[in-house]
């Protein structure tokens, strides 16, 4: 717990518990594995149904964001160069790390994380290659059946995780509008999409406050720093739970986003997000103050 919560170096461990760097090590992989059986189930279980509608209310009540299940984003951890891995994890920062790919609920919970994916992956490769992407792709994740937005009847609309540019847009994800020639209604859903999406942001930031190993490269083997990375996200669910949010704690964090890519989607999700688009702008979905932010 001094390492996840200090950063402190093996080093520092060393002088102030009298143990040696390798003891240090395996202390700290042994404990974060048990950190992670011990709470993984308990606080970061797949939601099910009626808990994904939970999810969505609270999208709505705070961010009024309709049918949201969700923020996904990766961020990058450092590290140093695994032995005998060429440039796979030398990313285009020009450093090496780790992908850390998270989806959170509007409470900055992570419900699902995936943890040491190659740095020189792109969002959008991490995603599809990880167990949540694969799910959703299958339609296995139990999401709700369509439901009407609020205050309309039709059409019924699927429930949808939010995300950057990075992802390709699909019937269940949605990603903003290129950014250049937008008409006013696609400014505003891509304000309205920010909103919901910033959620993951602040949680990757209230994760590197509170564990501040992850303020700096992580000097330990591969599997011990993820390891050590899984064990932090389910500590700070469990912390969540136990001592409620403080925004403070968000307004900082120092794990890095990917490298926006070009990624497309395809027609059916295109037309989710044009009735999204429509939404917004209509009177039951409007916002006061949404043209004065864009």
């Amino acid at each position: 717990f001094r390492y996840l919560g200090t950063g402190q170096s093996l080093a520092s461990l060393h002088f102030a518990f009298l143990l040696g760097k390798s003891t240090a090590s395996v202390i700290i992989r042994e404990t974060c594995v048990a950190i992670w059986d011990a709470l993984h189930a308990a606080v970061m279980g797949q939601p099910h149904n009626e808990q994904w509608k939970e999810i969505a209310d609270v999208f709505q009540q705070t961010c009024q964001f309709p049918n949201c299940a969700g923020a996904i984003d990766g961020k990058h951890i450092r590290i140093k160069k695994p032995v005998r891995s060429g440039s796979q994890y030398y990313n285009y920062k020009k450093y090496f790390s780790f992908v850390l790919f998270a989806m959170c609920d509007a409470n900055y919970s992570f419900r699902y994380i995936d943890v040491g994916s190659y740095g020189s992956r792109s969002d959008s490769a991490v995603f599809a290659h990880s167990e949540f992407g694969k799910l959703l792709h299958d339609k296995a994740l139990d999401l709700p059946e369509h439901t009407a937005l609020p205050g309309t009847t039709s059409p019924a609309m699927p429930f949808v995780f939010v995300a950057d540019e990075a992802f390709a847009l699909g019937e269940n994800l949605m990603r903003p509008y290129s950014s250049r020639g937008l008409s006013l209604a696609r400014r505003v859903f891509n304000y309205r999409l920010t909103r919901a999406r910033r959620v993951v942001e602040c949680a990757f930031g209230i994760l590197a406050n509170k564990w501040r190993f992850l303020h700096t490269p992580i000097h330990l083997k591969l599997e011990t720093a993820i390891s050590a990375v899984k064990a932090a996200c389910v500590l700070h669910n469990f912390v969540r739970a136990r001592d409620g949010f403080n925004f403070e704690d968000s307004l900082t964090h120092s794990l890095h986003s990917h490298r926006p890519s070009v990624v497309h989607g395809h027609r059916q999700g295109a037309a989710v997000r044009e009735q999204f688009t429509a939404y917004f702008m209509s009177p039951h979905g409007a916002l006061p103050w949404q043209l004065d932010a864009i």
